[in-house]
């Protein structure tokens, strides 16, 4: 198998574990997240081994059109559950918060120069 084939092999498994990390965050699944965190760290192992291997010294190396869309989707998909996932810890510090009657968890309140010379 061409290096170039198994990248793409590699990156659309890398998009069905994002894609089963979707579904474990809508199902509030903590096994299959699990299971999805594990995966992906193993996928991110071996790009970086293939990569290196392509490269010689860890650079970024030329991708062909459709190794480029893949790894954009990708990108997308990791960027969607990463938004998901803020919401949801969002959301379970607030019930935390008003179960303990604590001040919020997270402040929208900006850092200004002023309160930042502070700390």
């Amino acid at each position: 198998m061409s290096e170039r084939t198994q990248l793409a092999t590699m990156l659309r498994q890398m998009i069905a574990v994002l894609e089963n990390e979707r579904q474990a965050l809508a199902g509030l699944d903590l096994d299959a997240l699990i299971a999805s965190a594990s995966n992906k760290q193993s996928l991110c192992d071996q790009l970086d081994a293939a990569n290196d291997d392509a490269t010689g010294d860890g650079a970024a190396r030329d991708l062909d059109e459709e190794c480029r869309t893949l790894t954009i989707q990708a990108r997308q998909l990791n960027e969607v559950n990463r938004q998901v996932r803020n919401l949801l810890a969002r959301n379970v510090a607030a019930r935390l918060d008003a179960l303990t009657g604590a001040s919020p968890t997270y402040s929208a309140k900006a850092r200004t120069s002023q309160n930042a010379a502070s700390l």
